[in-house]
C-alpha cells in the first residue's frame, strides 16, 4: 500500500491536498483513501503505463540549449490537482474579469488612448514597448476582441488566496497537455471518473472552434478556420497539430498560403480555398515579411493588408503582446478598475518596477530575497530566483540590471502551494501553479480545468517544462 501518512507538508506552505495541518482536506478525503488503499506496485505499473501512453501519443516538447534543440517527454504525475466548485467559480470569475479588461485596454491603446491620457499608465511604457504594433492603430478587430485565447498563470498561497503570476496573451501554450493529461488519467483510472463528478475538459476545442468561427470578419455560414504553425521544428509543434486535429481544421504553414485580390487562400489538392480565420502560433514579427521582418520565411506576404481590410481574422490579434509584457503586468489591477469600474477579484503579486529609482534601489539591495525577471522573458528563462542563486549568479544578474533597469521587474518569493507528487524517493510535496484558459468570441468562458505544472525538484519554484517541471491533471469537482 502507498503510505500517505508520512508524506508531510512543508512548514508555512499551504498544501492543496493536506491543508496546513497534515490532514486531508475534505475535498480530497475520498481520493486520499483511494491512494492509501492502492498497492504501491499497482501505482508504479500505472505510472509506467502513463509514460508509455505519452510516448505513443508523441507528446513531446523541445528544449533549446547549447547543444541545439532536444526533444523530451514532459514528466506527468498521476496524483491530480483538485478544486472544489466554489473555489473554481472564484477563479473563473476573476480570470474572465481580467481578460475582459485587457481586451478593452488593447482597444483603447490602439484608438483613443484614454488610459494614457488619464495618466494611469506612463505613455512611454506603451508607445515605446517593443510589442506595441503601430500597424494596429485605428484598426477594429471583429467584435473588439484582441485576445481570443488567454492563459492566466495562477499560484495559491492559502485556502482562499490566489495570485496571478502573469498573463499569456499572444499564443498561450499547454492546452494539449491539459487535454491529454485528462485522457491518460481516464484510461488509467476509469473507476474514479465513473464514481465522482469530475468536470470534463474535452469540449475545450469545440468551444475554441465555435468562438473562432464567431469571430470571422463577415457573415459566413461556414467560415474556414486554420491553425498557422511555424513548422515541425517548433517547440510546441505537437500542440499545433493536436489542436488543429481536435478542431477538425487544417494545420498550415506560411508556404501553404498566399494573398490574392484582398483575401488569403490556402493551397489544396482541389485548388485554392479562402481562409476566414487564422489561429496563429507565430509571433507578430514573422507573420508578414512585407510589413515586419523581411527575412521571415514563416509568414504570408501581404497578410497585414488583408487583415486591416477586414477580410480575415487573426487570433490572437497582432499587437496583443504589449498587454502581457511584464512591465505592463503591474498595472493590470488599475486597468480593471479603469475600464470595468470593479475591484480585481484576483490579485497581482506585489511587483517592483526597476525602471523606478526607488524600486531599483530596493531590488539591488535585496536580490538574494527576490525573484527577478526580464520584462520580455518567457518559459522560465532569464529569471533569477534569489534564494536559490549563488553569490556569483546574483552579482552577474546585478550587472545586467544596472545596464538596463527598465528591462526587469522583481517580486517577493511567494509560498507557492504544494501538492503530493511521485518522486524518486516516493511521494513528497512539490510546488505547483495553474494555467486556466479563457476563451473570448461570442462570449467569455473558462473550461473547468487547466494546465497544472509542478516543480519536480525539491524546494524549486520553477515549474516550466523547459526548466525540469512536470504536469498534473486538474480536477474540478461538482461544476
Amino acid at each position: 500500500m502507498v503510505d500517505t501518512k508520512n508524506i508531510g507538508v512543508t512548514p508555512g506552505v499551504f498544501d492543496e491536498w493536506y491543508g496546513t495541518d497534515g490532514n486531508p482536506r475534505e475535498l480530497v478525503a475520498a481520493f486520499d483513501r483511494w491512494l492509501q488503499e492502492m498497492p504501491a506496485e499497482d501505482i508504479q505499473r500505472r505510472r509506467d503505463e502513463a509514460d508509455l501512453l505519452f510516448r505513443r501519443l508523441g507528446i513531446t516538447f523541445i528544449v533549446y540549449g547549447k547543444e541545439g534543440g532536444t526533444e523530451r517527454l514532459i514528466p506527468f504525475d498521476v496524483i491530480p490537482h483538485v478544486f472544489g466548485a466554489d473555489e473554481w467559480r472564484v477563479l473563473e470569475k476573476g480570470a474572465i474579469q481580467r481578460v475582459r479588461a485587457i481586451n478593452q485596454f488593447l482597444y483603447d491603446i490602439y484608438h483613443d488612448r484614454e488610459i494614457l491620457k488619464a495618466g494611469v499608465i506612463p505613455l512611454d511604457l506603451i508607445l515605446t514597448n517593443s510589442f506595441y504594433e503601430p500597424q494596429m492603430i485605428d484598426f477594429d478587430p471583429p467584435g473588439g476582441i484582441y485576445t481570443h485565447i488567454s492563459g492566466i498563470d495562477l499560484v495559491r498561497v492559502s485556502e482562499k488566496d490566489f495570485y496571478v503570476l502573469e498573463d499569456n496573451l499572444r499564443a498561450p501554450s499547454g492546452v494539449s497537455y491539459m487535454m491529454e493529461n485528462r485522457e491518460v488519467m481516464m484510461r488509467l483510472y476509469p473507476d474514479i471518473f465513473a464514481k465522482y463528478p469530475i468536470a470534463p475538459v474535452n469540449h475545450y476545442t469545440d468551444d475554441l472552434l465555435r468562438n473562432l468561427r464567431a469571430s470571422a470578419p463577415q457573415a459566413i455560414d461556414e467560415p474556414t478556420v486554420v491553425v498557422l504553425t511555424p513548422g515541425f521544428y517548433n517547440s510546441a509543434y505537437f500542440e499545433h497539430a493536436f489542436v488543429a486535429d481536435q478542431m477538425g481544421v487544417e494545420l498550415v504553414e506560411g508556404r501553404d498560403m498566399f494573398v490574392r485580390d484582398g483575401f488569403v487562400y490556402m493551397r489544396t489538392t482541389e485548388g485554392p480555398r479562402r481562409i476566414d480565420v487564422i489561429y496563429r502560433r507565430i509571433d507578430d514579427e514573422f507573420l508578414d515579411p512585407l510589413a515586419f521582418n523581411p527575412t521571415s520565411m514563416l509568414g504570408v506576404p501581404g497578410l497585414l493588408s488583408v487583415y486591416r481590410s477586414g477580410n480575415v481574422t487573426i487570433a490572437n490579434a497582432m499587437g496583443t503582446g504589449v498587454a502581457d509584457d511584464k512591465s505592463v503586468y503591474p498595472y493590470v489591477p488599475d486597468i480593471i478598475k479603469f475600464y470595468l469600474d470593479e475591484e480585481p477579484i484576483l490579485q497581482n503579486v506585489p511587483t517592483y518596477m526597476l525602471r523606478r529609482p526607488d524600486d531599483l534601489k530596493y531590488a539591488l539591495d535585496h536580490l538574494g530575497e527576490l525573484v527577478t525577471k526580464e520584462v520580455h522573458g518567457a518559459g522560465g528563462y532569464g529569471m533569477l530566483v534569489g534564494p536559490a542563486a549563488t553569490k556569483d549568479e546574483i552579482e552577474a544578474y546585478r550587472a545586467r540590471i544596472e545596464a538596463d533597469p527598465a528591462g526587469f521587474i522583481s517580486q517577493p518569493t511567494l509560498s507557492l502551494s504544494t501538492c503530493p507528487t511521485f518522486v524518486d524517493s516516493g511521494i513528497a510535496p512539490r510546488h505547483i501553479d495553474l494555467r486556466p484558459y479563457v476563451l473570448a468570441g461570442e462570449s467569455y468562458s473558462l473550461v473547468p480545468g487547466g494546465l497544472t505544472r509542478v516543480a519536480l525538484t525539491e524546494g524549486s519554484l520553477v515549474v516550466n517544462s523547459s526548466q525540469g517541471g512536470g504536469t498534473k491533471d486538474t480536477w474540478v469537482m461538482g461544476v
